[in-house]
């Protein structure tokens, strides 16, 4: 053997980042583990997570938006929150500059590509690297997106993996955009966190080096640059670490308290300084 051909044997797999709304209780998550593991036992499989609430795919889009970032190029995100498992809805995988994408087609994926190209996607119709050409109508997740995903890992080219499709014809979640007029922005919740922090969809751009304040069904919610800079139980706007402008509760629970969620208006008032 030479030594181009070691080299080659020996170079790292790209790894898999796997996010679902299974849960740890049951056997699920371990068994798509194991699928990947029958493919190649030496792929590196990181739990992203699998508490996101059933059939949340409003959420699965947030955090798997966030989680992108932080991975080395390569990486293969197999992301199943799956309310359509079974029914016409595509199965599909998608190749960015820096990694693929692979799960139902169902808007999961609209958070990453409103933010990163997507260069290829197909419809994943070739068998052949399914665990099964019959696979459940239950659990795609183990017999569809779990063995395509431990193929691309391992260097099966996409277009093995099915029909290419128009990467524009992709399910997007609709969220409604923030809007800036005058001295008020206007924007949703767009992730509530185990926490019970209110994410909104206002990025920390529009309010960086200026005074502010966030409005919520008439009540006035003071900025500051910590959740401890108000009483424990008050609500507090800060700058998130993810980038957005963020409503909590210090040592408490924002979407409890003030009874919003997913989709509700926030208003932003920007104050002269």
């Amino acid at each position: 053997m030479n030594s181009s051909a070691i080299a080659s044997n020996n170079s790292p797999k790209a790894g898999i980042a796997l996010l679902t709304d299974f849960g740890l209780s049951d056997v699920y998550v371990g068994v798509m583990h194991g699928v990947i593991a029958q493919i190649d036992p030496n792929i590196q499989v990181i739990d992203l997570t699998h508490q996101i609430p059933a059939q949340n795919i409003a959420a699965a889009r947030y955090c798997l938006m966030e989680a992108y970032p932080y991975f080395p190029s390569g990486t293969v995100y197999i992301a199943v929150v799956d309310p359509g498992v079974g029914s016409q809805r595509r199965s599909v995988a998608v190749q960015l500059t820096k990694g693929y994408l692979v799960g139902p087609d169902n808007g999961i994926f609209s958070g990453v590509l409103s933010q990163h190209h997507a260069i290829l996607a197909v419809e994943l119709t070739n068998s052949q690297y399914w665990r099964t050409s019959a696979p459940s109508t239950t659990f795609h997740g183990r017999d569809i997106f779990a063995p395509v995903g431990a193929h691309l890992a391992s260097g099966i080219p996409l277009l093995e993996l099915g029909t290419k499709i128009d990467a524009q014809s992709l399910v997007t979640l609709s969220l409604s955009p923030y809007h800036l007029m005058g001295n008020r922005i206007d924007g949703v919740i767009q992730y509530v966190d185990g926490f019970g922090n209110l994410i909104t969809n206002i990025p920390h751009q529009a309010v960086t080096e200026k005074s502010w304040w966030v409005e919520v069904q008439e009540r006035k919610i003071p900025s500051h640059n910590s959740y401890s800079d108000v009483n424990v139980g008050e609500p507090v706007a800060v700058m998130g670490s993810h980038g957005w402008v963020e409503i909590a509760v210090n040592c408490g629970n924002a979407g409890l308290k003030l009874q919003i969620g997913w989709g509700d208006r926030v208003r932003v008032i920007l104050e002269d300084r």
